[in-house]
């Protein structure tokens, strides 16, 4: 039987009764500007959420002679953003899903079918497209716009690649180490009493797993779904797949890496090198100094290929709404306002994130850590499967990578594919 396209968010079958409930009008205030709300998934106080207030008042400013005002709600997302789902749930519940929300960039295939997201496609011109390095796509249509980009790569303790011998000043975005190489200097690591890389093997109760790991697989030469995104079978289990996960699990069995690297390892030497993205750069730069006193005592390395080059990519995206409100000319006005090339630059600024429009010219010094991200993002950067199944496939893969800590490789593979081709199956 065909899963329902609502029940992709759990209580949605619910939702689309309630849709109707007003005269599908935006709201008016005494002033009589058009209210357009946007639901950001941030603390207002931070960084990021003051970045956001900037950008709403800047909106105001611009549009108030066309009365339009936008008002601003924060509702900060925990790890994993389950809890940030459940609000955008109980919104659309009680009819009052903003006009534009943020959401996690893998979610917009489920959030899309769902209906909870609308179609922005025959509002954006080729220029605005052309300057995006990605937009939020379903079936061929676009849903969703980056508020920024994401990156990942290995930062690495130079002191302990010089005290173990590794020479890594070849390797670049454009010729980045294999995957045999990448073991090679692990084991040189492990001869010097450390642990040679964090995987984020232990990382597997939120998307942080998934978004770090999914890479290698690509890297491998293995894909997860079909184009239609409906099969998994044939693709999550093949045998370059499956030589993907074993990566893992060889890196495990060498000692390399394992289940029960702690959490500080990496920043209190015990580990030489730690898989994560790009929002560690300010944390080095700013909460260790001790161990890393500056950038010559630390650096940033891509992801290692094997037959291809791959990296993750994907950050949070902006989207307007199907809700109640029927005219979306001032949702989309809005959304606009906020991709803009200076508006990204405000947001990054805040987070020292990538842009999420090559227009913005971050200018980056040669060599450092964000050139290192932003290049390999441009050139080598793959997108999380586009799947109207994601947050199944999600669970799936990382039920992959913690299960290989006992498993046999191709026997769990094997396992997870099926159980999630009967997951897929439903949406058929």
């Amino acid at each position: 039987m065909k899963k329902s396209k609502l029940l992709v968010l759990g209580l949605l079958p619910l939702l689309l009764a309630s849709c109707n409930t007003t005269n599908g009008e935006a709201e008016v205030d005494e002033e009589g500007n058009a209210i357009v709300k946007v639901l950001f998934h941030v603390d207002s106080k931070s960084k990021e959420g003051i970045a956001y207030k900037k950008l709403v008042d800047g909106f105001n400013r611009e549009y108030a002679s066309e009365k339009i005002k936008a008002s601003a709600t924060f509702k900060t997302r925990t790890a994993g953003g389950a809890d940030y789902q459940a609000q955008l749930i109980s919104a659309k519940l009680d009819d009052a899903l903003a006009d534009v929300i943020t959401f996690d960039a893998p979610n917009c295939s489920s959030y899309a079918e769902a209906g909870l997201l609308h179609d922005i496609t025959d509002e954006m011109t080729s220029e605005e497209l052309d300057d995006f390095i990605s937009v939020n796509t379903y079936q061929e249509r676009i849903y969703g716009l980056p508020i920024q980009e994401s990156s990942a790569g290995f930062y690495y303790n130079k002191a302990l690649f010089a005290q173990a011998g590794i020479d890594v000043s070849g390797y670049t975005v454009e010729n980045p180490w294999t995957f045999d190489e990448f073991k090679a200097a692990c084991a040189k690591l492990l001869a010097i009493g450390k642990t040679p890389v964090d995987m984020r093997l232990n990382a597997t109760k939120d998307e942080t797993a998934t978004y770090l790991l999914y890479p290698f697989i690509h890297a491998a030469g293995g894909s997860f779904v079909s184009k239609d995104g409906l099969t998994c079978e044939g693709y999550l289990n093949s045998e370059a797949s499956i030589k993907g996960f074993q990566f893992f699990k060889d890196l495990v069995n060498a000692n390399y890496t394992s289940y029960s690297v702690g959490d500080n390892d990496f920043v209190t030497g015990k580990a030489a090198m730690y898989l994560s993205s790009g929002w560690t750069i300010p944390e080095l730069d700013n909460n260790y100094p001790e161990m890393f006193p500056n950038r010559d005592s630390w650096g940033l390395l891509p992801y290692p290929k094997d037959v291809n080059r791959a990296s993750a990519t994907g950050s949070w995206s902006y989207a307007v709404t199907n809700n109640h409100i029927q005219d979306k000319t001032n949702a989309i006005k809005l959304i606009k306002y906020l991709t803009k090339a200076e508006s990204t630059t405000t947001v990054t600024n805040a987070t020292g994130m990538i842009p999420s429009r090559l227009s913005c010219d971050p200018k980056y010094a040669a060599n450092s850590p964000e050139a290192v991200l932003f290049e390999q993002l441009k050139q080598t950067g793959i997108a999380r499967p586009e799947t109207v199944g994601y947050p199944e496939f999600s669970t799936n893969f990382r039920n992959i990578i913690y299960k290989l800590k006992d498993g046999n490789v191709r026997e769990v593979v094997n396992q997870q594919t099926a159980n999630l081709q009967s997951e897929l199956n439903e949406y058929k």
